[in-house]
C-alpha cells in the first residue's frame, strides 16, 4: 500500500518536472526586461544601447557569429551572471536569481549533453533561438 501512495505522488508530480521551455514565454520576458538595451527586435539598437560603453549586439545574429551554431551555454552564462559581461562600466544586469524560479528544464547543449537551467532562462533562451537569422 505504501509503494503505491509513492508512486502515485511521483505520477502527480511529473508534470511539473516535464514543462517545455516556450518561446512566447520567453519573448515576454525579453520584451520586460531586455529590450531596452537590446532593441524590440533584438538587433542592438534598444534606446539605452547608446548610453552603453560597448555596442550592444545583435541578438539574432548570434548563430552566424558562432559558425552556424547557436552559443546557447554561452548565452545562458551571460544572461544569469556565471560570464559577466562588462557594459557601461559595469555589469550587464545579472538576471540569474529573478529567472530562477525553482523549476528547472533541460536543455540540450550542441554536443549533445543537457544543461540544467531554470524554466524562466529557458524561455528566453528558446525564444532567442527562435529569432535567429540566417
Amino acid at each position: 500500500m505504501h509503494l503505491r501512495t509513492i508512486l502515485l505522488a511521483f505520477a502527480l508530480a511529473t508534470p511539473a518536472f516535464a514543462q517545455e521551455p516556450d518561446a512566447q514565454a520567453g519573448r515576454d520576458i525579453y520584451l520586460m526586461q531586455c529590450w531596452q538595451c537590446h532593441g524590440q527586435d533584438a538587433s542592438g539598437n534598444g534606446p539605452m544601447a547608446e548610453m552603453l560603453a560597448i555596442t550592444t549586439p545583435d541578438l539574432t545574429r548570434l548563430s552566424i557569429r558562432n559558425g552556424g551554431v547557436f552559443p546557447l551555454e554561452a548565452v545562458a552564462r551571460q544572461i544569469d551572471g556565471r560570464d559577466p559581461l562588462l557594459a557601461h562600466g559595469g555589469e550587464m544586469p545579472i538576471y540569474g536569481p529573478f529567472l530562477d524560479t525553482g523549476k528547472s528544464v533541460a536543455l540540450r547543449l550542441p554536443s549533445g549533453q543537457p544543461m540544467m537551467t531554470g524554466l524562466p532562462l529557458a524561455n528566453v533562451i528558446v525564444y532567442l533561438q527562435s529569432i535567429q537569422v540566417e
